[in-house]
C-alpha cells in the first residue's frame, strides 16, 4: 500500500509578493526601472569588498586609459587617476559612501521636519507661528552657502555633512508636512481620537502621519536625490569627506583639470552620479503614479 500523497500548499506570501510586482511593472515600468537601477547600486555598495578589483587608495599605475593590464592579470576596466588609483574600484566604494550619508542626512532631515510639521499644523498658533518663521528664516539662505558656512565652521566630516544638510532641508520637509496636517486634522478620526481623550502625541504620530505617508514617501525619494546630488556638490567643492575616503564628487573635484586630456577620469564619476539621480527619480516617479491608481 502506497503512502497517501502530501499535497503542497502553495506559498501565499511568494505568490503575492509576484502579484504586486507585476501589477506594479505594468501600472509603472517607469518605477520599475528607477528601482532596478537603485538596487543595483545598493547591491554594489553592499558587496564592494567582493566586487572591487583594487583597493581604492591603492597608487598602482598613474593615468592607465581603459581596458589597460594591471597587475597580477587583473585589468583597469575603466582606467586610474591621476594618482594610479583604480577608477572602477574607487566608483564601487564611493557608492558605499554615497548610500551611506544620503539616506542617513535624509532620514534625519525628514525626523527634524516632520516633527516640526506635525506640532505647527495641529497646535496651529504661536507654535505654527514661530516654527514657520524659523523656517522661513532657514530657507532664506541659499543652501549652498548654507553648507559652506556650516562645514568651513565644523570641517569637513560625514556627521557635519549630515548636520548641513539636515538644517538646509528640514524647514522643506516641514512646510509639506504642515500642509498636509492642516487638511488632515480636520478628518473625523482625528475628532474621534479627542474625543477619546487620545494625547496630542498619539493623535499626531498614530492617526495623522500614517494617512500622510504617501506624500512623503514620494518626496522622499525625490529629497533622496537632491541630497545625493548635494553629497557630490559639496566633494567637488573640496567640502565632502576628505581623502583618500572614496567620494564621486570627490572625484570629478580632483581629476576635473584632466577632463579634455583624459576625460574618463571626470566622465564615469558622473555617470555614476547621473545614474543613481536618475533611478532615485525615476522611482518617486513611480510610486506616485501608484498611488494614484490605488
Amino acid at each position: 500500500m502506497t503512502a497517501p500523497a502530501i499535497a503542497e500548499r502553495p506559498n501565499s506570501r511568494g505568490s503575492a509578493a509576484l502579484r504586486w510586482i507585476g501589477w506594479a511593472a505594468r501600472s509603472s515600468p517607469v518605477g520599475v526601472l528607477g528601482l532596478a537601477i537603485v538596487l543595483f547600486w545598493v547591491a554594489v555598495s553592499i558587496a564592494a569588498p567582493y566586487l572591487a578589483p583594487f583597493s581604492p587608495t591603492a597608487t598602482i599605475r598613474p593615468m592607465a586609459l581603459p581596458g589597460t593590464p594591471g597587475i597580477d592579470g587583473r585589468v583597469f576596466w575603466l582606467g586610474t587617476d591621476h594618482l594610479g588609483r583604480d577608477i572602477l574600484s574607487r566608483i564601487i566604494w564611493g557608492a558605499r559612501t554615497v548610500l551611506t550619508y544620503a539616506p542617513l542626512a535624509t532620514v534625519c532631515a525628514y525626523a527634524v521636519g516632520i516633527m516640526g510639521g506635525l506640532l505647527a499644523g495641529y497646535h496651529r498658533g504661536w507654535i505654527d507661528e514661530f516654527l514657520s518663521r524659523l523656517g522661513d528664516l532657514v530657507l532664506a539662505f541659499p543652501a549652498l552657502v548654507l553648507y559652506i558656512v556650516i562645514i568651513s565652521r565644523f570641517g569637513a566630516s560625514g556627521g557635519n555633512i549630515v548636520l548641513a544638510v539636515t538644517l538646509a532641508t528640514a524647514p522643506g520637509v516641514m512646510r509639506i508636512v504642515r500642509g498636509l496636517v492642516l487638511d488632515l486634522r480636520n478628518r473625523s478620526y482625528v475628532a474621534a481620537a479627542e474625543l477619546r481623550g487620545e494625547s496630542a502625541l498619539y493623535i499626531m504620530l498614530v492617526e495623522i502621519l500614517p494617512n500622510a505617508r504617501g506624500p512623503l514617501i514620494v518626496d522622499a525619494c525625490l529629497r533622496l536625490g537632491y541630497v545625493t546630488v548635494t553629497i557630490g556638490t559639496l566633494g567637488f567643492l573640496g567640502l565632502g569627506l576628505p581623502p583618500p575616503t572614496p567620494d564621486w564628487g570627490g572625484m570629478i573635484n580632483e581629476t576635473r583639470l584632466f577632463a579634455l586630456t583624459l576625460p574618463h577620469m571626470v566622465v564615469f564619476p558622473c555617470l555614476a552620479v547621473v545614474s543613481l539621480v536618475l533611478g532615485l527619480n525615476l522611482l518617486a516617479d513611480g510610486l506616485r503614479d501608484l498611488s494614484m491608481k490605488d
